[in-house]
């Protein structure tokens, strides 16, 4: 008897020990910081307004950072955004430390000769490290950089080698990330040595410019001094020892600008400084109130182990069982959540338009991005931040007109396709309507702010709303008419957005029950028919016949390659922004928008032959190079073949894309992170589960681990995945046990193989999947074995 209690002792610690229990242990901050992954590796909390990072001179800077240690570094800036194209954004208020120069009025200030480079590890690597809500480097002049941050302060501490006799500090007012910054301000009170700055600047995906204040104050780590011995402002390499502010240099447009600070030599060794830069939108008096409220003692070890504090919280609501999962895995899986929630920053309280008691919430770059993948993974597991997040967008509306798409800084920014903030409240909506209240979200004015969108056209759809006019009086965009507003491009790919767009109002207006305007907004979201070409086949392979295409506004047909925008397009374009090119599409193919029909795919698969040419289409795509993982419009094709009752061709296509596109190296991501989309969409593969925003199904393939499973605090409720007959993960290009046979919620049959329905999360259910290598297997014999499609009465 105690030998048996003794080996059930051993057999309860080893399953309690395949538990991930710290997700933190897994974390890579620096997969896709290079080659075009622009990911932030820096400090910050989850969705904190400052981002304080390094900034290198590699034209790949759009977060700061750069994994390859031939850049150089030229400063540590507070404000970064994550995983972005466009021009190179925020990186305002870069500090930067300097080891020694003959005399205060000598030293080298500019980017061009202050710059150095990092000292480099055996291996080739920089020596860089990070961990949630802390990052450090060491430079090649010997002195150690750390950073941490508070929601809108920066902790900075710089340790000098012994025989740096002066140790400075400069605080950089000009250079952000386009070098845009105008009309420079700098005030330094002699008797602490607090700079006081600001600027204008310019965003980096619209034509605004915004304001932005820092607060800088010092202190010595493990020595003290009453105040820097120098300080005064500089301007290009010229500095004014003892000058107090800017004005008393001779302020040009185009020449650099800023403040430094000497200090006193730690006589017992190495100096080590901590700089705290408090951060603001409103003024410079409200950044040093933010950074004396949130690091009044400068304990930077407290800053430190309250922001991992805070990732631990919000990584640690999901749990994986590592038996038979490699370590890379599970880095890949907690590393793209941790990515997911970088972005939209809460700038509450730094909002300068108006005055309200709403959260505000700024960085959506943009809502075309993650309105596919991110916000669903929020809902598993952050309801409460999301309802924050939904509450600031509707107060955005209430006083601009238009739910935000593009936003930073304050400023709107260009849209890409539809109003994709419609389906991020329709997630939020459908899923919550219950608790909508207890969150703060008033589902009226939630769905007022859906109904300006779909109804009230701007005076320029580019950076608000929707070409909605001629949306509502044809039912898609011409392209032959130049409309005054904004960019007559991207008709048919912004019409297919607008129509799924509509769908989701549709499903918010059911849960209202507004029964006319569900069937409104339902049959405005058919309007994708009215792009369907039946007639038109891809040049080189004639058997793929039919595609979404341009259309006259006398209702005949214009005509756009289906190869366009692709690899293999004879006129190698782009599809990006441009408002003379008038092909229709939007950064991806005809071929590929033509499989974006996600609330209706039965009717797709109509138009397009049958579930056997529908398949073989799909094939086709994949084995042709059109699937493009590097773009968000391809997200949702691999899971296709789940409507054609082929979930094994999903299991096998997901698997494809995470093996070719992602991994756990600096080049691990297959373009830019897009402010965590492309996080969101690797976790969602990895996890299993796959959303359509919008709706109450997530479609269901195996995930990569025995188990996995989602707290969600709203509910109190844990919903558990597990996967039985888990043999491990098979290599790229082998078969394993990875399809699904069966599947049972607590310990009962279930309707589908394929999709789980939302309630399953709400209620907190075990949820079974009998896994087998048998490809033949299917998505179940019942009539709602298939996910939803409108078409065939879905989502009633």
């Amino acid at each position: 008897m105690a030998h048996s209690m003794i080996l059930l002792l051993v057999a309860a610690r080893f399953v309690q020990a395949a538990l991930v229990s710290n997700p933190l242990e897994y974390l890579n901050l620096f997969i896709g910081t290079v080659n075009g992954g622009h990911t932030f590796p820096g400090a910050t909390i989850p969705h904190g307004m400052v981002k304080v990072g390094m900034d290198t001179d590699s034209p790949g800077n759009h977060a700061g950072y750069d994994g390859d240690p031939q850049y150089n570094v030229t400063g540590f800036s507070q404000l970064h955004q994550h995983g972005t194209g466009g021009g190179v954004p925020l990186s305002n208020f870069k500090v930067f430390p300097i080891k020694n120069c003959t005399r205060f009025e000598e030293c080298l200030t500019t980017i061009a000769l202050r710059k150095t480079k990092r000292k480099t590890l055996g291996d080739g690597r920089p020596d860089d490290f990070a961990t949630p809500g802390y990052f450090s480097t060491n430079l090649s002049t010997d002195i150690r950089v750390e950073l941490t941050a508070t929601r809108r302060t920066a902790l900075h501490r710089y340790t000098f080698p012994a025989d740096a006799t002066t140790p400075r500090i400069l605080m950089d007012i000009t250079n952000d990330g386009q070098v845009s910054g105008i009309l420079p301000s700098l005030e330094i009170d002699p008797s602490t040595g607090r700079m006081t700055a600001s600027g204008n600047y310019a965003t980096s995906f619209g034509p605004g410019r915004y304001d932005a204040y820092a607060c800088f104050d010092s202190k010595g780590d493990g020595y003290s001094f009453d105040r820097p011995s120098e300080y005064g402002p500089y301007k290009i390499n010229y500095g004014d020892p003892f000058g107090t502010n800017l004005a008393q240099h001779y302020y040009s447009y185009g020449s650099e600008h800023g403040g430094m600070l000497g200090f006193p030599q730690n006589s017992a060794g190495v100096s080590s400084i901590l700089v705290r830069v408090g951060i603001s939108f409103v003024s410079t008096e409200q950044a040093c109130q933010n950074a004396e409220k949130e690091i009044p003692d400068w304990d930077f070890t407290r800053v430190r182990n309250e922001a991992q504090k805070e990732w631990s919280d919000i990584l640690g609501r999901i749990v994986v069982d590592d038996e038979q999962v490699d370590s890379e895995t599970i880095s890949l899986l907690y590393s793209s959540l941790y990515r997911t929630h970088i972005t939209p920053g809460d700038h509450s309280g730094e909002n300068t338009k108006w005055k309200s008691s709403e959260p505000y919430y700024d960085s959506y770059y943009c809502n075309w991005d993650t309105y596919r993948s991110m916000f669903p993974v929020f809902s598993l597991h952050d309801p409460s931040r999301f309802a924050e997040i939904v509450r600031g967008m509707i107060d955005i509306q209430k006083h601009e007109g238009w739910l935000p798409e593009g936003r930073e800084a304050g400023q709107p920014q260009f849209i890409q396709g539809g109003s994709h903030g419609d389906p991020i409240l329709a997630e939020f909506f459908v899923k919550f309507a219950k608790q909508a209240a207890k969150l703060g979200v008033s589902g009226n004015d939630l769905y007022n702010a859906l109904l300006a969108d779909a109804e009230k056209q701007p005076k320029n759809w580019n950076i608000q709303g929707r070409q909605a006019d001629v949306w509502k009086e044809k039912g898609y965009i011409p392209s032959d008419i130049t409309y005054p507003g904004g960019a007559n491009t991207k008709q048919v790919s912004r019409a297919l957005e607008y129509a799924f767009d509509d769908f989701t109002i549709s499903q918010v207006a059911k849960q209202l029950g507004r029964s006319s305007d569900v069937t409104k907004y339902t049959k405005r979201s058919q309007n994708y028919l009215n792009s369907w070409n039946a007639g038109v086949n891809v040049p080189d392979a004639p058997q793929i016949v039919g595609f979404m295409q341009p259309k006259w506004a006398n209702g005949t047909w214009n005509y756009t390659d289906p190869r366009h925008c692709s690899i293999h397009d004879p006129l190698k374009a782009t599809c990006f922004l441009n408002a003379i090119r008038r092909d229709g599409f939007y950064e991806s193919s005809p071929i590929v928008y033509s499989q974006y029909v996600p609330h209706d795919t039965a009717k797709l698969i109509e138009l397009q032959g049958g579930n056997d040419t529908f398949v073989q289409r799909l094939d086709w795509i994949f084995d042709s190079g059109y699937f493009d993982s590097t773009n968000e419009p391809s997200q949702g094709i691999p899971h296709m073949y789940h409507y054609a009752n082929k979930p094994a061709l999903s299991a096998k296509r997901v698997r494809q894309v995470i093996s070719d596109a992602f991994n756990t190296s600096t080049n691990g991501l297959p373009g830019n992170d897009d402010s965590g989309a492309m996080g969101s969409y690797a976790f969602s593969y990895l996890a299993g589960l796959y959303p359509l925003p919008g709706t109450k199904q997530f479609l269901l393939t195996a995930p990569y681990f025995p188990s996995i499973s989602f707290t969600n605090p709203l509910f109190n409720t844990t919903t558990t995945i597990k996967a039985t007959n888990f043999a491990g993960n098979p290599g790229k290009g082998e078969v394993g046990s990875v399809f699904i046979k069966n599947v049972t919620v607590d310990g009962k049959p279930y309707k589908s193989n394929c999709y789980l329905e939302w309630d399953l999360f709400v209620e907190g259910k075990t949820i079974e999947l009998e896994l087998t290598s048998d490809e033949t297997v299917t998505c179940g014999d019942g009539p709602n074995a298939l996910p939803p499609s409108l078409s065939t009465g879905g989502y009633n």
